[in-house]
């Protein structure tokens, strides 16, 4: 049965919390438009299970300040019965609020206390809450080396307690981190299509084969995602060995000794980098300055999210000396207007993929077909194949 034949589970709503506002409009477009195609104005019966009203989904939800610093959250509607899709950037730091007198940016504790805001207003009166939070919330602190907080696993059974019942997160560090919410819908997607896409958006006539191609790992940690994008792209894998020096933590990690390559000749071939996320960057151009010292040809950079936590100067620099020539990111995460506006930048959309999610999921539908994008990927290949033999 196909979405369509399913009643909803209920009234949908959308509510995106400050920094997401761009991206919850254009998922609020796509939804508004499917569901005016599929139940067109005047041809509803009214044995609907769920009557349908053109519009909008999105639902206004603020999240107040006093100049203490404390808030709250106001929804400006009710929320009875409603199936909420709740979308946060924990990371967006271009949201500020008035501290004092003073404008002072939202870090990631403030975002996720105000997702908690946001669910404590809707007062347990939701049919159903799903959060969808594309870079997980202390994704990076999922596991226990001393005596150190587990706070991913805490803040996923803080939501949990709160109401939620599914979470649906993009590319996370370490997705085994659910086993913190056993009974609980978690759902860790990847954009590896949506990435392919946009590359031959860009690169037209960008060759897929092992001859011009390779695949490349930045370190261990990130090899199962880089094994999969050269299996279904049938090309060789390459990956960084990171030595790094266990004596010392330099901010809040263990300063790298030394990378080196294992992996094929790169000579004049294209390499992509795969990786989940760009901090400082310091890693993934060194990386780049390796490759690029190899002999390959053009270095391309996926990354799920793209933080640039020490500005955009260092890759302004290492694009002026050739060492690498396109970085991917989505919008998931905050992409400022400086960021969007260089040369070496192309931001991925996801809009349209996580209102099919949604779409999916508030019809009470599987999402796996979604999830699985080995199918999809096949079909964008053979269609460029078949274009190039034309």
């Amino acid at each position: 049965m196909g979405v369509e034949e399913h009643a909803p589970y209920g009234d949908l709503g959308l509510i995106g919390m400050r920094g997401t506002e761009e991206l919850a409009g254009r998922i609020d477009f796509y939804l508004t438009r499917w569901r005016s195609e599929l139940h067109p104005p005047g041809q509803l019966s009214m044995e609907d299970a769920f009557q349908f009203e053109p519009g909008r989904f999105q639902i206004q939800a603020d999240c107040l300040r006093f100049n203490t610093g404390e808030g709250k959250a106001l929804i400006q509607q009710s929320v009875r019965g409603y199936d909420l899709y709740l979308l946060t950037d924990p990371f967006n730091y271009g949201v500020t609020y008035s501290l004092r007198g003073v404008e002072v940016p939202m870090g990631p504790d403030e975002h996720f206390q105000d997702l908690k805001r946001v669910i404590a207003a809707c007062g347990g009166k939701a049919r159903r809450i799903t959060v969808i939070m594309p870079m997980l919330y202390e994704g990076r602190q999922h596991r226990r080396f001393s005596r150190e907080s587990l706070d991913c696993a805490l803040s996923l059974q803080e939501l949990s307690n709160m109401g939620v019942e599914n979470f649906v997160t993009f590319d996370a560090h370490d997705a085994r981190v659910q086993n913190a919410i056993p009974l609980k819908g978690f759902e860790n997607v990847h954009p590896t299509y949506q990435m392919l896409k946009a590359l031959f958006r860009a690169y037209p006539d960008f060759a897929i084969d092992k001859r011009s191609l390779m695949i490349v790992s930045p370190d261990e940690g990130g090899i199962d995602r880089c094994i999969y994008y050269s299996s279904v792209l049938g090309v060789e894998l390459g990956m960084f060995y990171k030595r790094r020096d266990y004596s010392r933590v330099v901010d809040g990690r263990n300063p790298i000794v030394k990378q080196e390559f294992l992996g094929d000749n790169v000579a004049g071939k294209d390499v992509i980098v795969v990786d989940d996320m760009i901090s400082s960057g310091d890693s993934i151009l060194s990386v780049a300055h390796i490759l690029k010292g190899l002999g390959a040809r053009r270095i391309l950079m996926f990354c799920s999210f793209g933080l640039f936590s020490e500005g955009l100067e260092k890759f302004d620099e290492a694009y002026a000396q050739g060492a690498f020539d396109k970085v991917f990111t989505t919008n998931l995460v905050y992409c400022p207007a400086e960021l969007r506006a260089r040369p070496w930048y192309y931001m991925v959309d996801m809009s349209k993929y996580i209102s099919y999610i949604i779409e999916t999921l508030n019809h009470d539908c599987s999402i796996s077909e979604l999830l699985e994008s080995a199918g999809r990927i096949e079909k964008l290949l053979g269609g460029r194949k078949k274009g190039s033999e034309q």
